[in-house]
């Protein structure tokens, strides 16, 4: 059963089907060509899509189920049979039916041309990034993607043509192709990059295909003999290939991207004569930057790691071998380990291997694509003891480090060596432990050069990823972010820096923090603080939560969290407006409900246990400790805005 009803049409004659299939060719081989798996590689994927279309058309008059009031029956019946078919190769099947479907597979292709393969062109970035973004999807979500590119249907068509071709879960997959499209827009499949009818040639490798036309008759005899000494082999385990896992078969169109002389190389000016400053400016630097062997083993380690090879990724990095040459950045020994930094536009990649050869290599993926200045001024080049050393930015002037629980105190410097590399940088706690008197949270304070856009001081703190997430804060209306530099920031970090801990490891870019109200608290007990902190990650995802401070709280007592949001505007550049509320104990025993909104709120209402109306931004009214108050906002133009909780 699938979650939505197909309606069936009337029989479709052989000759329309064919008429729609020759006037939609390309169409249909453009679906089939990006519904297929991308493990097939790019030429098995252009030959298969144009037997996929040429095999749909039917023998016999069919109903085309599925379709829409608008369409035309016969191209529906066509281009369901090409879904269906470029979705059971993306199926996980078991028994002879995998076998099968493997052996097909690799079966040859028509046409077929000795040492010839094909292939569409290589795109600019934004098509790299969604060819990355289609291999992450499953086969439905890849053809809910195509036909809503290629076709222009909307989610119910899309999500009905789903179903009529036998997806058990259209709606699924509509949403997965819809959230991909968050990052890169369905009109990308419009470009040659997915167009399997206008195709690249290229011979294979000629030196290679002679010595196997040579050797082949050796081979076989060899096999042959192997087969009857040894019988049926086991599985062999994954030994006798190092770090970097054994070639495919769609690894020979990666020679020419893992070769080390093709790695691009920024020289040390690139990031003054740049419009942007971001990872591409980065020279290639370290002792080792022209060791060819420890660059070769980087990139087949990234290319194909073995399972020997310790992994890890932001959440939303793509783990998939580079499609061109990467920059380098960086390679040299650091703390007895051979590190390479990597670039290719949408992603830093770290690989490091012990000197001695003592312990398995390690290879950790970050993505970085839209990084700018602040957020492309610092990768991780090594941690241990609970330290981490950086590389940084050409267009960092002075580096210090400053405990962010102690606002009053003065930065520490931060030594660099010649090539950027800064002394051990203490990794803030994991459990975000704070109060005590020793207590600490470490970031860096970075100074830029004169002569670059922004020469603001900035902060940035490690939360476990490869790169270290932006620190920001602002006040009064509009939550308009800038740098951490005033008492006012460096007092509201100090109460909300601990609560940092809580985003370790899910991929954080910056974390904003928004003063958006202070409020005169009842029974003459002071003025309290409400803080909105904001954590935007690389995939778009966003955190929120808000945080009071009551009167006369120690500058390094984490605030209380009192509202928690996800996928919400809120405290962000394109809705900021925010609205919460907390029971509250005087100092004089009584019990308060005390709530806020940000500037742009006129009134505030109370519903439930308690009900009240006040003016303005603030609202305190006396409550019972076992109340659930309801509140809401009205801003200016009569609209109600709904409080976090």
């Amino acid at each position: 059963m699938t979650d939505v009803e197909a309606v069936e049409a009337e029989p479709v004659d052989v000759d329309d089907a064919e008429a729609a299939l020759v006037e939609h060719y390309p169409r249909l081989v453009r679906i089939a060509y990006v519904t297929l798996p991308a493990a097939m590689g790019r030429h098995r994927r252009v030959l298969l899509s144009h037997r996929l279309v040429q095999r749909a058309l039917p023998r016999t008059r069919r109903p085309a189920t599925g379709v829409g009031e608008d369409a035309d029956p016969a191209y529906a019946l066509v281009r369901g049979e090409v879904v269906r078919g470029a979705l059971a190769y993306g199926r996980r099947q078991a028994g002879w039916r995998r076998w099968a479907r493997a052996a097909l597979v690799a079966a040859p292709l028509p046409p077929q041309v000795l040492g010839l393969r094909l292939f569409p062109r290589t795109g600019d970035m934004d098509e790299l990034a969604l060819d990355r973004a289609l291999s992450e999807l499953d086969a439905p979500a890849r053809a809910a993607y195509a036909v809503r590119g290629v076709e222009g249907l909307d989610e119910e068509q899309t999500t009905a043509l789903l179903a009529a071709v036998g997806v058990a879960a259209p709606r699924k997959a509509m949403h997965d192709a819809s959230a991909a499209a968050k990052t890169v827009d369905f009109r990308s499949l419009a470009t040659a990059e997915f167009d399997p009818c206008v195709v690249h040639a290229r011979p294979t490798d000629l030196m290679r295909r002679r010595q196997h036309v040579r050797a082949g008759a050796a081979i076989a005899a060899a096999a042959t003999v192997a087969v009857a000494l040894l019988g049926v082999p086991g599985d062999g385990g994954g030994g006798g290939f190092g770090a970097a896992g054994p070639l495919g078969p769609q690894q020979a169109a990666l020679n020419r991207v893992l070769d080390p002389s093709g790695v691009v190389r920024a020289d040390s000016g690139t990031w003054t004569r740049t419009a942007r400053l971001d990872f591409s400016s980065w020279p290639a630097r370290g002792d080792r930057t022209d060791d060819h062997g420890l660059l070769q083993r980087a990139l087949d380690v990234w290319a194909r790691p073995s399972d020997a090879v310790r992994v890890s990724a932001t959440p939303g990095t793509a783990q998939t071998p580079p499609v061109t040459s990467p920059q380098l950045l960086f390679a040299g020994d650091v703390e007895g380990a051979g590190v390479v930094l990597l670039y290719d536009g949408l992603r830093v990649v770290r690989y490091a291997e012990p000197v001695d050869g003592g312990a398995a290599p390690v290879l950790d993926f970050a993505r970085v694509d839209g990084a700018s200045t602040a957020s492309a001024s610092a990768v991780v080049v090594t941690r241990s003891d609970g330290n981490a050393r950086y590389l940084t930015a050409p267009w960092i002037e002075h580096a210090e480090l400053r405990n962010l629980l102690k606002p009053g105190g003065a930065p520490q410097p931060l030594k660099r060596s010649a090539d950027g590399v800064t002394d051990p940088v203490p990794v803030p706690a994991a459990d975000g432990s704070c109060g005590a008197a020793d207590s600490s949270w470490t970031a860096m304070r970075l100074t830029p050069r004169a002569g670059t856009p922004d020469q603001q001081p900035f902060l940035l703190t490690d939360l476990a990823e490869l790169t270290p997430a932006h620190l920001t804060h602002a006040s009064g209306p509009g939550a308009k972010q800038g740098e951490v530099n005033d008492p006012q920031a460096l007092g509201d970090w100090a109460h909300a820096a601990c609560r940092l801990a809580a985003a370790r490891g899910n991929g954080v870019r910056t974390v904003g923090n928004w003063q958006f109200a202070d409020q005169q608290l009842p029974d003459d007990a002071g003025t309290a603080n409400w803080l909105c902190t904001r954590a935007d990650t690389w995939s778009g995802a966003d955190h929120v939560s808000v945080q009071f401070v009551p009167p006369a709280t120690a500058a390094n007592t984490p605030a209380t969290v009192v509202a928690r949001g996800q996928s919400t505007a809120a405290c962000g550049p394109m809705s900021p407006g925010v609205l919460s509320g907390v029971l509250w104990k005087s100092p004089t025993g009584h019990w308060y409900l005390v709530a806020a909104g940000s500037p742009e709120v006129t009134s505030i209402s109370a519903g439930g246990a308690v009900r009240s109306t006040a003016d303005g931004h603030t609202l305190a009214v006396p409550a019972k400790p076992t109340s659930h108050p309801e509140l809401s906002g009205r801003l200016p133009d009569g609209s109600t805005l709904a409080a976090l909780t």
